[in-house]
């Protein structure tokens, strides 16, 4: 449901959802310009737009710092995403395979998924996903990326011991961690 609210002489727009699962309200915005509210089943909008003007500094904050960006190579796309999918799948099974000749874990499925939010993901089953936009990176972070989800196996976790695993086959993952803390705001 799409709302506005003013806030110190601008008018903001927003998406309101409602949520079974949430436990608390949740702000987000997006580099596409776009701001959702998230709200637990039974929180009233006037509590919603008392949460939004006491937040009003973070969320002018993250909409004017993404007004500086062009994500156009991310815009979701759902055509190339089925279009690059199965590319995408060769090229990550192709790294895994070689990543795995050191580290020899054993995992049960690779997805190639059109995610929001990650770039890849390890679940408990073993299961490992990718985002299909990994074919965008650069070859160091897409690397970076699967030994990361690779090591998820072995440390379902980021102990000390995880960053020691992802260390012996990408020594400068710090660096490269950073570049893709940039990146991440483009995945919307």
């Amino acid at each position: 449901m799409e709302k506005k609210i003013k806030l110190y002489n601008r008018k903001i727009k927003y998406i309101l959802k409602t949520s079974k699962r949430a436990k608390r309200m949740r702000l987000a915005v997006y580099c596409d310009g776009s701001f959702i509210v998230t709200r637990p089943m039974g929180l009233s909008e006037n509590i919603v737009e008392r949460f939004i003007i006491q937040k009003s500094k973070w969320v002018f904050s993250k909409i004017d710092y993404f007004k500086q960006f062009d994500f156009k190579v991310f815009k979701d796309d759902h055509k190339k995403y089925l279009d690059s999918k199965g590319d995408a799948l060769k090229f990550v099974e192709e790294r895994i395979s070689h990543f795995n000749k050191l580290y020899n874990f054993r995992f049960n499925k690779i997805n190639i998924k059109n995610q929001k939010t990650r770039w890849g993901s390890c679940s408990r089953k073993g299961n490992l996903n990718f985002n299909y936009k990994i074919l965008l990176l650069s070859p160091k972070v897409a690397d970076y990326i699967i030994v990361h989800e690779l090591c998820h196996l072995k440390e379902f976790n980021h102990s000390r011991k995880f960053w020691n695993l992802i260390a012996k086959t990408i020594p400068d993952y710090l660096e490269i961690r950073n570049e893709l803390k940039k990146l991440m705001i483009g995945l919307r």
